[in-house]
């Protein structure tokens, strides 16, 4: 299949897809000789559906660099994998405590926004800006 079929059917634009061949998560396909088009096979299809599924998870393209290489292990690559999404885990707890501390400080500002007495600046403002 060509670049745009691939594209289309993975559901990324056809730039995604020369991204990731440059970095080396897809392999170079086969080129027709007498046009250059490359030439695309399922495989290269179901590694971008794995790429794009990966990434919809928050992994890193490093990350997903290594899960890749750990798809050619069967058997022995369980733990290795099981660790990474324990990283992930625990990356992605960080991230949900400071939206959270997020929130709550948005409600304050918002809160502040709301009881203004004057017609002086805004309190959020000037929060904000201490």
């Amino acid at each position: 299949m060509t670049i745009g079929e691939l594209a289309k059917a993975a559901g990324v634009n056809v730039q995604t897809v020369r991204y990731y061949e440059r970095e080396g998560l897809l392999p170079k396909p086969h080129r027709w000789r007498d046009s250059n088009y490359r030439d695309f096979d399922d495989d290269a299809l179901t590694r971008l559906r794995f790429i794009r599924s990966a990434k919809d998870l928050g992994f890193t393209l490093r990350e997903i660099n290594e899960l890749l290489e750990l798809r050619i292990l069967p058997g022995e690559s369980c733990e290795e994998v099981k660790t990474l999404l324990g990283q992930k885990l625990a990356d992605l707890e960080i991230r949900l405590a400071e939206m959270r501390r997020l929130r709550r400080v948005l409600i304050k500002l918002q809160a502040a926004c709301r009881d203004r007495k004057s017609n002086q600046s805004c309190p959020a403002l000037w929060a904000i800006e201490r």
